[in-house]
């Protein structure tokens, strides 16, 4: 199996990317690359910002060892990862408009907002500095200019990458969609569901509680 990315997701956060990236590995397409992952490689916040700022920046280093990407802060860069990797796949994760907004409001776009400030260590605050301005104008709480970043970006994925190398993805679709896209059997299990708004804030709130125990707050 030949080195590099064979899949590159192209889907903003809040489009099912942590279910897909549990997918992804299952069908053997792993380990895969998510916000989860940028946060255990801070060794790399510093690249991330540079990329998403359109500044030099070496992908194939970037993602050494990894064979699928999703999510933030990769699907922002998703043309240089996709030519960097020749012969990989496009996966375009999306749900309805309204939806994708009720959930991203309620969960990454106030942390988004929060970390650029807050976050520590200080590359991974460059690098949500980078994902607010440069995706979202700096306007990650407004309804109607993070909705058109998210339009804007979906249709440039899918009028930029040929037909036959692009899967759009619609949340809930199961295993079906994306097997025949990748040319493997459907596995006999249900398809992963993780990580929604409600896991989210619960994890999120979990998180909180415990570093207050830790400062004694």
């Amino acid at each position: 199996m030949a080195d590099g990315l064979l899949v590159v997701g192209a889907g903003f956060g809040r489009t099912g990317t942590l279910s897909m990236k549990a997918a992804l590995e299952r069908l053997g397409l792993g380990p895969c690359h998510h916000m989860i992952e940028a946060y255990g490689r801070p060794d790399d916040f510093d690249q991330w910002a540079q990329a998403i700022r359109g500044e030099p920046w070496d992908p194939v280093h970037t993602l050494s060892g990894f064979r699928s990407s999703l999510d933030f802060p990769s699907c922002v860069v998703w043309p240089e990862l996709w030519e960097a990797n020749p012969g990989s796949k496009v996966l375009l994760t999306v749900r309805s408009s309204d939806s994708w907004w009720r959930s991203f409001s309620a969960t990454i776009g106030p942390s988004i907002a929060t970390q650029r400030h807050e976050a520590d260590p200080a590359g991974a605050r460059h690098m949500f500095s980078a994902i607010g301005d440069v995706v979202f104008g700096g306007r990650t709480d407004d309804r109607d200019i993070a909705i058109a970043a998210y339009e804007r970006h979906n249709q440039h994925v899918i009028a930029t990458v040929p037909a036959s190398e692009l899967l759009v993805y619609e949340v809930g679709s199961g295993w079906g969609p994306l097997c025949a896209f990748l040319g493997v059997d459907v596995p006999d299990e249900p398809f992963p569901s993780t990580n929604s708004t409600e896991e989210f804030l619960a994890n999120r709130a979990s998180r909180a509680g415990d570093d207050e125990k830790s400062t004694g707050t």
